[in-house]
């Protein structure tokens, strides 16, 4: 009997150093899945595109993944911020108000973006048609406009990447790219398309339609047919796929200029400094400076005195005289190619769905038409016209007048681009998706922008978790057997008593 308490005191000394190896081999098991399955760090880079529009500025946030993939970043917005005031043409004459014209978004943008981030967020202004035309009636007004941005940029904590003007080819296809990439034409597990109406259709992409306040971009890729005019002709390289897209844009069709050019193509229907215009509600009257009208590259300076200096606008509500009317800023009647749209511009034959954003999308959403068909869309519009402006403005109070005012013109002016520009028929205007934003992104330029230019920002190494996948597995084998290696023997020892207390019997 006193032999064999040595035994039984060393086997309780071993039973506690397995323990505590066991304890360890758990602990290191534990501990390696834990850190090889922990979330990786978020590795999220930002860019900023502010739209410099002909009548205002908005601000839109990015991010990105920075492990990039098909060399083109996935993109997403992340905030988009209202510039108050004109576009930035408007500054021109008021150029000290630029050092405070971007304070309020850019303050957004510095709560948004992490701070740690913000050195390295690139910043770019794009600047469309407004300052376009101001470069047409002055290039020295508008180099100082974006010479003082370039000034007051590094006041910001941001990479500021420059100030420039797009072209209007630019802006026509970076929309395309945008709603594209929107709706998953581009890599379909980013896709969109149950937002939209199923429909079959042969086309990959979608065809993008915008309407500004200056300009109005058409631009999509046709099928089996010559794009005749090369200065037209756009090649594009995404996601492993060649893309060869016609677009245009036509400078003084936005629906603001539009506006000019139907009220000065109808000066021989002044009487008396008095225009009777259909395009405004019955009821309607404005008086302003005629010679405002021409302040605009876009109407021919005529030298011509008129026998008035002051207008005024008299609305009669008549949509049918409306479209006639806006018909006369079309010329239809020259085309040097196999067939155009206006203005002897070459315009492929429409094949496939087409995204409307912008204004088009503005305005026909005002109207409540954005899903109706081409005939509710023109009763609509007409019965809107006829209605007295004093109904009108107690129908929507919340709205600015200048803007409640010409809805009626913007409406028919878009059924008449569409139409007689686009040549969009009935046969085809169920192609045609009014679209405002796509999921949480903004449908416009910007976007399409901002993956462009993600190309030339380079891809940094993807994070990986610290073990490798051999090393990760290894170690999980190793301590897992070293916890059944530990348990198996302590079973045994805890067996050896009983057994040697059958043999003493």
């Amino acid at each position: 009997m006193e032999g064999t308490k040595p035994k039984r005191y060393g086997s309780r000394n071993i039973l506690v150093i397995l323990g505590f190896l066991f304890f360890l081999a758990v602990i290191a098991l534990i501990t390696v899945g834990v850190t090889q399955n922990k979330p990786l760090p978020e590795n999220v880079k930002y860019g900023i595109v502010l739209d410099a529009g002909s009548s205002h500025t908005n601000m839109y946030i990015y991010n990105w993944p920075a492990e990039k993939e098909n060399d083109t970043g996935v993109v997403q917005q992340v905030e988009v911020c209202y510039v108050q005031g004109s576009g930035i043409s408007g500054l021109a004459h008021k150029i000290e108000d630029i050092n405070s014209y971007l304070n309020k978004c850019m303050d957004r943008a510095q709560e948004v973006i992490p701070k740690e981030q913000h050195r390295q967020t690139p910043v770019y202004l794009g600047a469309t048609a407004g300052m376009r035309l101001l470069r047409m009636e002055s290039s020295d007004l508008a180099d100082k406009v974006l010479e003082t941005f370039q000034k007051v940029f590094p006041s910001y904590p941001f990479d500021f990447q420059g100030a420039r003007i797009i072209t209007g080819q630019e802006e026509g296809a970076y929309g395309w790219i945008t709603i594209n990439y929107l709706l998953g034409k581009f890599n379909q597990r980013f896709s969109w398309l149950n937002l939209l109406p199923k429909k079959e259709s042969l086309q990959e992409t979608f065809g993008a339609l915008d309407l500004g306040g200056a300009s109005t971009q058409i631009t999509f890729v046709p099928l089996n047919e010559q794009i005749e005019s090369p200065d037209n002709s756009l090649h594009f390289r995404l996601y492993g796929k060649n893309y060869d897209v016609y677009t245009h844009s036509f400078l003084c069709y936005g629906k603001d200029q539009a506006l000019r050019l139907k009220v000065v193509s109808n000066i021989q229907d002044v009487e008396n400094g008095l225009l009777r215009d259909p395009c405004f509600h019955p009821g309607y009257e404005k008086d302003m400076d005629f010679r405002e009208f021409f302040n605009t590259p876009c109407i021919p300076k005529d030298e011509k005195s008129f026998p008035f200096q002051r207008l005024k606008i008299q609305g009669t509500g008549n949509y049918s005289a409306c479209l006639q009317s806006i018909r006369k800023i079309f010329n239809t009647t020259y085309c040097p190619y196999s067939r155009c749209s206006f203005n002897g511009v070459f315009l492929p034959f429409l094949q496939g769905d087409f995204g409307a954003f912008s204004a088009f999308y503005f305005v026909m959403d005002f109207l409540n038409l954005t899903n109706a068909s081409l005939e509710r869309v023109i009763n609509k519009i007409q019965t809107f016209c006829s209605q007295p402006w004093s109904e009108i403005k107690t129908q929507f109070p919340l709205i600015k007048e200048k803007y409640l005012s010409e809805y009626c013109f913007s409406g028919t002016y878009i059924l008449a681009l569409l139409q007689l520009g686009y040549r969009f028929t009935e046969n085809n205007w169920e192609n045609i998706q009014f679209m405002g934003k796509i999921g949480e992104s903004d449908a416009g330029w910007t976007l399409g922008y901002m993956l462009n230019l993600t190309n030339m920002i380079p891809a940094e190494s993807q994070r990986n978790p610290p073990l490798t996948h051999s090393t990760y597995v290894f170690l999980m084998v190793l301590f897992s057997l070293i916890v059944l290696a530990v348990f198996f023997i302590g079973w045994l020892i805890f067996r050896k008593p009983s057994c040697l207390q059958k043999g003493a019997v």
